[in-house]
């Protein structure tokens, strides 16, 4: 092994990636990263099945962060030639200086327009609500009536935000709330608005409210480019950048990098026991599959693994019952995604976007309907031409259910599950059974950390954790925060800026903000 001090980084995915990357961009730091699963990029992996690829949760690459911005397109530069739809409509695309075409090179970001709408009451609805004619319309005038009264309310009368739900009726007025927000949440996680914490909208909607959706309507005759969005509501942005094959290839990428540069990179060898001396780690223990057992020294350790796995690995200095019970009980929301192979859809494009075959724009729909479990339906097409096998011929859809590990849907065999997805998608007049062609189930583990209950003692957990000198909590586990790609990646980064720079206090890395450049944090 290399001399000289070492880093041990525990996870593959978005943040432990950034970090190993920055510390043999910037330091003589020799990170070595340590991933249970066989696969890369944790919840920004991509699935590949009979040639078709699934991006599991859906990325869209944008930040408003110019570094990360630039960290993206220097791993995968820009696309300067149409790409496969595009070519098929006749479009052209985005010039870039150094980009690269499509349709010869794999290692190319695409640009993309971001469409997602609200599928209700058997209509399409702009997400976020815009204020069009056939929004009204769809929402009839005994609806439209109620939502405008509700919104002079909400200005009039502001809740105090102590929960999920007055965040939002805050900011839309109840009657759009319960539209547009209620239900499609308690599918989401499991529990009702009420009694979920307001980080999670301040986290993910931040600035979005009907005032902002009216600020976004008046820049619209203002050209952006997906690269230079800064002054967009993340949640209204039109344009956003994406690797041709899908998340997993820009991580894959940077795996590669990382071990050629000198760092190690191994997989499906999970870290389960944490040594510490001194309040320091010293050393951790891993674990392969076949039971092979590693001792590794280190000089750092970073962690994007779960919390409550952080917390049980510790093992040296005493744990206070506390510290343990919260971390053991933070909540986690768990994802089933359903590929399917269908002919068509029955559902059509009734745009003003010019799309192949009709097809309906959207790279993912928002399932509100009452009658169904869907959550969200993804169009791979959409998302980039070469996820799919067959893109002309193809729709590869993704179906999206939120759920619990252990409950009904996560204990449902594959093939029952599977057809009650075909069920739900043909109830709701999506498609036709008899246009399936094949289809298969992916299961994520901890895919959304929760905010309700024990989440909201965390605070005693970091404290404890930040206690512990060179451990350094990063990513979306490992602050049990809801956090973005590009938050994900912003946690590595300081981590790596402060360890560089001397700073001990780690408050930077736990408040992260995409909003501001990394190397201001510089103390």
């Amino acid at each position: 092994m290399k001399k000289g001090p070492s880093a041990i980084i525990a996870g593959a995915g978005p943040a432990g990636l950034t970090s190993a990357m920055e510390f043999l961009k910037q330091t003589d730091i020799h990170p070595v990263v340590f991933e249970a699963s066989g696969e890369i990029g944790g919840i920004s992996k991509t699935v590949c099945y009979k040639g078709n690829r699934m991006d599991i949760g859906g990325h869209r690459f944008f930040s408003k962060n110019d570094n990360i911005m630039k960290w993206w397109t220097d791993i995968m530069p820009l696309q300067s030639a149409p790409a496969k739809d595009e070519i098929l409509l006749g479009k052209t695309c985005e010039k870039a200086l150094s980009g690269k075409d499509p349709e010869r090179e794999d290692r190319v970001m695409l640009t993309r327009q971001r469409v997602s709408r609200i599928f209700y009451l058997r209509k399409f609805f702009d997400y976020p609500i815009s204020l069009k004619a056939e929004t009204f319309m769809n929402m009839g005038l005994s609806r439209t009536i109620k939502a405008g009264c509700g919104y002079l309310a909400s200005i009039i009368n502001k809740r105090p935000e102590d929960s999920l739900e007055n965040f939002y009726i805050n900011r839309f007025g109840k009657p759009l709330y319960k539209m547009f927000f209620e239900d499609y949440t308690e599918k989401v996680w499991g529990i009702h608005p009420s009694k979920l914490g307001a980080d999670w909208g301040s986290q993910r909607v931040k600035g979005l409210s009907l005032i902002a959706i009216l600020k976004d309507i008046a820049r619209k005759h203002l050209s952006s480019s997906a690269t230079d969005q800064k002054k967009v509501e993340t949640s209204l942005i039109e344009k956003f950048i994406y690797p041709k094959y899908g998340p997993g290839q820009l991580w894959e990428t940077v795996a590669k990098e990382i071990q050629e540069q000198g760092g190690e990179l191994y997989t499906n060898e999970a870290v389960f026991r944490i040594h510490i001396e001194g309040n320091r780690v010293v050393s951790v223990d891993t674990r392969k599959p076949d039971g092979t057992l590693r001792n590794q020294p280190c000089d750092y350790f970073l962690s994007s693994m779960p919390i409550k796995d952080l917390v049980a690995a510790i093992d040296g200095i005493e744990v206070p019952n506390e510290v343990k019970e919260i971390a053991a009980t933070l909540p986690y929301r768990d994802f089933i995604t359903v590929g399917l192979l269908v002919n068509k859809l029955k559902i059509k494009n009734k745009t003003k976007l010019k799309t192949f075959a009709e097809r309906v724009p959207d790279t993912w729909i928002y399932i509100q309907e009452r009658d169904v479990r869907i959550g969200r339906l993804q169009v791979f097409n959409n998302w980039s031409p070469y996820l799919v096998a067959d893109y002309e011929n193809t729709m590869w859809i993704g179906l999206e259910y939120f759920c619990t590990e252990g409950d009904t849907m996560w204990q449902m065999p594959e093939k029952e599950f599977i057809s009650m997805a075909i069920n739900e998608l043909e109830k709701i007049d999506i498609i036709d059974r008899k246009d399936v062609l094949d289809a298969t189930q992916v299961k994520v583990k901890k895919a959304y950390p929760s905010y309700f209950g024990s989440y909201y003692r965390l605070d005693k957990v970091k404290d404890f954790l930040n206690s512990i000198e060179n451990l350094y909590c990063i990513g979306r586990n490992g602050q049990h925060r809801y956090n973005n790609m590009d938050h994900s990646m912003m946690t590595g980064m300081l981590t790596v800026e402060n360890i560089k720079n001397g700073i001990s206090d780690k408050e930077n890395i736990w408040s992260v903000n995409t909003e501001e450049e990394y190397h201001e944090t510089k103390q």
